[in-house]
């Protein structure tokens, strides 16, 4: 297979997963289902060769303007001309083949009554119980729209008497998805050289155990890890390693969970920049713009760059928070996982305990626990369908 002006041959797994998709979508089953593939694994190119084949109207939802941009750049490679259905783009198209942002379509799926499949990227982000997903998808329903979702974090938190817990997706009730149809291994995209290698630092000097659990019981209250963060000078830590990656390095992007910490680094590091949900749009494009070019060696970020910001050329990431999610730590280290033929490896410094609850995303895997019930676990630890601690 050939992308327009520039050959491309898919890999071996990513024309697995094409073929797995295009067979249940057009096959005789009435439920949705999901396939599984790791951060990094091309989920735009597998998009765009999914709905080649299909050839049937598609719509295509991303939860965000940078993810619609990827998957409608590798939709244009194809030569395909895809309609555009999304806010933040300033544009309301549709024709066979459209991206949208489902904010954009919620109220208005009597555009697409045609449609007889649409894909989810980053289905994760779907509530089976509640939300625009599932009014515009439930709208569609006496339509036998068929849903595929994609994903790389395959879980959702539940709550009920007994604590928190991590379901797969095809475990959760109500669900939307009900069937795995295919996923890849992380394991096999670092073996076969898909990803680069990672070297992981875990300084010592943070007092996990001091973190308290927030109400909802997603994640750690913002009481507790301030009390922790300042506890155990970590700001000020933070300015020593990230100084002295840039001795070695060309470039680091740093997490922090609170602005306040982000700010002062961002301070007392020569030519580095902060990025947070309150950034303009301007403003962040000026800073990745600049940070992708090399003239910005260090960028701080609080809440933001987790997903659709990829830069094959990043070589350090720097974890300053602790997190009990799961998906969160697989995504942050996901932004250095791309290879690049200047980027003999990436590193990952967590100062924070992450390391020692999740371990490496190399080991974290898809088990069959028998009978559709798939879990996630790393080295023989469960993770997911399993109370929370």
């Amino acid at each position: 297979m050939s992308l327009i002006g520039q050959p491309y041959t898919l890999r071996p797994y990513q024309r697995e997963a094409v073929t797995a998709a295009v067979s249940f979508l057009k096959g005789p089953a009435r439920h949705n289902a999901i396939e599984v593939l790791p951060t990094g694994s091309g989920k735009s190119l597998i998009i765009a060769a999914l709905v080649k084949e299909v050839g049937e109207p598609v719509l295509v939802f991303q939860p965000s303007k940078e993810i619609l941009e990827q998957n409608l750049s590798k939709l244009n490679a194809y030569g395909y001309h895809a309609a555009v259905y999304s806010a933040s783009k300033g544009r309301t198209e549709v024709s066979n083949i459209t991206v949208a942002t489902i904010g954009s379509v919620v109220g208005k799926s009597n555009l697409f009554t045609n449609f007889r499949y649409i894909i989810v990227d980053e289905c994760h982000l779907v509530n089976a119980k509640e939300g625009m997903y599932k009014t515009f998808l439930g709208a569609l329903a006496e339509n036998n729209a068929k849903v595929m979702g994609l994903t790389a974090t395959p879980y959702r938190l539940a709550s009920n008497s007994f604590g928190s817990e991590l379901r797969f997706l095809t475990r959760t009730r109500p669900r939307i998805f009900r069937e795995m149809i295919y996923y890849v291994q992380n394991r096999l995209l670092f073996d076969n050289g898909y990803l680069t290698r990672i070297r992981y630092a875990t300084p010592n000097g943070f007092d996990r155990s001091r973190l308290r659990v927030n109400s909802t019981g997603a994640d750690f209250s913002d009481e507790s890890v301030q009390t922790c963060l300042w506890a155990s000078n970590l700001p000020e830590k933070l300015i020593h390693i990230v100084r002295g990656e840039l001795e070695t390095r060309r470039n680091a992007l740093v997490f922090t969970r609170f602005v306040k910490e982000a700010q002062y680094l961002a301070a007392n590091i020569r030519g580095a920049a902060l990025v947070t949900g309150e950034t303009s749009k301007k403003e962040r494009e000026r800073i990745i713009g600049g940070f992708k070019r090399g003239d910005i060696p260090v960028v701080c970020n609080v809440g933001v760059l987790t997903t659709g910001f990829d830069y094959p050329e990043l070589e350090t990431v720097v974890i300053a928070r602790p997190t009990k999610s799961l998906a969160l730590w697989y995504q942050m280290i996901g932004r250095a996982t791309r290879p690049h033929p200047e980027k003999d490896h990436a590193k990952v410094i967590d100062m924070c305990g992450n390391y020692g609850e999740f371990g490496r995303v190399e080991d974290l895997e898809i088990v069959d626990g028998g009978n559709g019930e798939w879990f996630m676990a790393s080295r023989g630890k469960q993770l997911t369908n399993c109370i929370m601690e």
